[in-house]
């Protein structure tokens, strides 16, 4: 199966966050394609001469990840339960023997325990703030309050585990950047139902909200005395440096779930034969037109010199037009880029891209009728054709592999793609543009509207035997990103 996410990540970038997920009843590979027919207009100058595969792919971040372990927060709040009964095991392990092994087991086991609880307690919050009415926010408020306090009060018992003296302090600082990561996700969340609490403006939530808010307070004292830092608003600096190390801390926590990838090119020595085999049927025919002309002319004449430099300039020409023709049909069967997916050394799946702008009538006819041109559009269109960018990727997944690679069960993986976008809006006009127009009283009165473009994104979604198609219009104006839509 694949899942697709989209939405606006800054003024210049959209994020597009793909879900692959295997069957874990099945052995053998899973193959995952996405097709994406990026369609530009004309004006904006994006072509083949202006836009190569080296500006694209600068133009384009990619992460890879395990999909999170996905637990409800009460589960987790077990003290017996898969995730906290791992993570005891690597501390004791750690505390009887400081071994590389159970350094790098105990240093990971956090990091996913971490990791585990971010996504339970997200999860959980948004249910809770989507919840239609009171008595449903009153009792997953009511859950939230009791799992949260169960879960830190479980962590925080461990730490006795590792507080020891073979412990080396650089490893117990590990526990603590967990611990400082969920008090910190902890205020977070629970602010987010605060404000769904004051939002339903109920009596009845009263009690229940003087629970969460004394859970907040408690952290906030717990906070304080670890040292952990606090916002203040009146402490500017503070704050920014405080929002840095937050960041510092996810990335540090979701580290384990990242998959580091090593893009080589694809296709490298096909290539190098298609290439080689160009050369040669260049240089036959420069041979056989030199040996006939010999043959006609004899050694030395006028008419043998010039046919010989006739067909040295021809065969540099064929050269380059069968390189051309054979970089055509590589581009069809081969990919840009190669990546291996590995988790702990273990081979687990393979990535591959490609780039290339086509034309109209090599894209698929459904894909066109989803583009949904209107007629005047069509009609501009005869005279400024859009401009066609497909994106290739296929994404190989070894079931037995990814899922023998974790003690928890894994989905499959994520990957998260930034496309920056301000390339696009550099032939763009001014963001808005004075428009003259009478007012109700019959004034002249002049309103600015904002000039738009719409970059429009069909996507095609294969998964084995099953293939379905997805569109997104990027809104934009110079000034970059208005909105990313997900039409219908």
């Amino acid at each position: 199966m694949i899942t697709i996410q989209t939405k606006k990540h800054d003024n210049f970038s959209v994020e597009f966050k793909f879900g692959f997920e295997g069957n874990s009843t099945e052995a053998g590979h899973h193959d995952f394609v996405v097709n994406s027919w990026i369609f530009v207009p004309n004006s904006l100058d994006i072509n083949p001469q202006t836009y190569g595969k080296d500006q694209f792919y600068r133009d384009i971040k990619s992460n890879v990840r395990l999909i999170t372990p996905v637990y409800l927060l009460r589960s987790l709040a077990e003290s017996n339960s898969l995730p906290f009964a791992t993570l005891r095991r690597s501390l004791e392990s750690l505390a009887s023997e400081q071994t590389p092994i159970n350094e790098e087991n105990y240093e990971s086991q956090i990091k996913l325990f971490v990791a585990i609880f971010k996504s339970a307690i997200r999860n959980h919050s948004v249910h809770t703030a989507r919840a239609e009415n009171v008595r449903d926010v009153c009792y997953l408020t009511e859950e939230f309050v009791s799992s949260v306090k169960a879960i830190v009060d479980n962590y925080r018992a461990l730490y006795q585990i590792v507080n020891v003296p073979t412990v080396e302090p650089r490893l117990r600082n590990y526990y603590l950047f967990g611990d400082e990561m969920i008090s910190h996700m902890t205020d977070v969340q629970s602010l987010r139902i605060l404000k769904r609490i004051d939002s339903c403006g109920a009596e009845s939530l009263g009690a229940v909200r003087e629970k969460l808010v004394e859970m907040i307070r408690q952290e906030k004292s717990y906070k304080h005395s670890q040292g952990y830092g606090l916002l203040e608003p009146a402490d500017m600096e503070g704050n920014r440096s405080l929002v840095f190390r937050y960041g510092l801390l996810k990335k540090y926590i979701e580290s384990e779930l990242y998959i580091k990838l090593n893009k080589k090119r694809d296709g490298f020595a096909v290539e190098q034969v298609y290439y080689s085999l160009a050369a040669g049927l260049a240089m036959i025919f420069a041979t056989a037109v030199a040996w006939f002309a010999q043959l006609k002319y004899g050694n030395i004449t006028g008419p043998l010199f010039v046919v010989l430099v006739v067909s040295y300039m021809l065969k540099d020409r064929i050269k380059d037009l069968m390189r051309y023709y054979f970089a055509h049909r590589l581009g069809n069967k081969y990919f840009d880029n190669k990546a291996q997916v590995r988790i702990h050394n273990r081979l687990v799946g393979e990535i591959k891209e490609g780039v290339d702008f086509i034309s109209e009538h090599k894209t698929p006819k459904e894909v066109m009728d989803l583009r949904g041109r209107s007629s005047l559009v069509e009609a501009e269109n005869k005279i400024f054709e859009e401009k066609i960018l497909l994106y290739r990727k296929r994404v190989v997944i070894d079931n037995e592999q990814l899922h023998s690679a974790s003690v928890y069960p894994v989905k499959g993986v994520n990957e998260i793609l930034r496309f920056h976008m301000h390339r696009f809006t550099q032939k763009m006009d001014n963001p808005e543009v004075p428009v003259d127009t009478l007012d109700g009283e019959g004034n002249l009165t002049t309103v600015k509207v904002q000039k738009i473009y719409y970059i429009n994104i069909v996507m095609q979604l294969v998964d084995g035997a099953e293939s379905y198609l997805r569109r997104f219009r990027i809104v934009m104006t110079r000034d970059g990103i208005i909105d990313v839509e997900k039409i219908k």
